[in-house]
């Protein structure tokens, strides 16, 4: 553990890994060089339950419409339902919060698994390798690989996770490393396909995290510096 006053939560040295990352790749370290410090920060307050409880709410929707479902539910249960309680509670008071018929399948799903011990305690996914986290999390109704690798990144801090199919990390590859144009916002045919991203995100290993945190800054930059009147996706 690193005990800095920057990076004192990350299981990993990220002067390590951006001194990495810039010898590996020129075109990265330059998309360094304007984005700034790392200044990712850990959210470990949840539970692999809580998470992924959060992470189907959130799902298919947009962020507002998201937050106040999750409100609603907190507020229903007086914050996080445990486990248990989840699977005691009838479906009405859930469906009133706004929460889907399959959602509330998948928040089922969840709360059995977690009892019987497939969804693993806050003590035992910190002891489990990415591929097992993975492995694991996904058979969960309602959870992908895409969902898997944001807690992977955001809430464990795990150093070399790569996720090729999400947008902001593909747009952000476009931006730094393929002849886009600037003037206009990107179009699904600028993107890469994963299979691109994961080839080049080799020479990143073992810091591909730090990297994806760094293609989802170019989304910003592109977006802050986009014409008057035309916002980059």
């Amino acid at each position: 553990m690193i005990h800095d006053g920057r990076s004192r939560k990350l299981p990993f040295d990220p002067d390590e890994a951006i001194a990495h990352l810039r010898a590996c790749d020129r075109k990265l370290s330059a998309l360094i060089d304007r984005a700034g410090p790392f200044t990712l920060r850990l959210d470990r307050s949840a539970s692999p339950f809580e998470s992924l409880l959060e992470s189907i709410l959130y799902q298919q929707l947009h962020g507002k419409a998201a937050a106040t479902i999750h409100r609603r539910v907190r507020e229903y249960f007086g914050g996080d339902p445990t486990p248990q309680l989840l699977l005691d509670t009838p479906d009405e008071p859930l469906r009133a919060a706004g929460v889907s018929g399959n959602k509330i399948r998948a928040l089922r799903d969840l709360a059995a698994r977690t009892l019987d011990g497939a969804v693993p305690t806050s003590a035992a996914i910190r002891r489990m390798s990415d591929a097992g986290i993975v492995e694991r999390l996904t058979k969960v109704r309602g959870i992908g690989a895409w969902t898997v690798e944001m807690l992977l990144i955001f809430r464990l801090g795990r150093p070399d996770v790569l996720p090729v199919t999400d947008y902001g990390v593909r747009k952000g590859f476009a931006l730094t490393f393929q002849r886009v144009p600037q003037s206009r916002p990107l179009e699904a045919a600028d993107l890469p396909r994963p299979d691109q991203v994961l080839r080049r995100g080799q020479r990143w290993a073992p810091y591909r995290s730090v990297a994806s945190w760094y293609l989802w800054r170019a989304c910003d930059l592109a977006r802050n510096t986009a014409p008057a009147g035309r916002s980059a996706r």
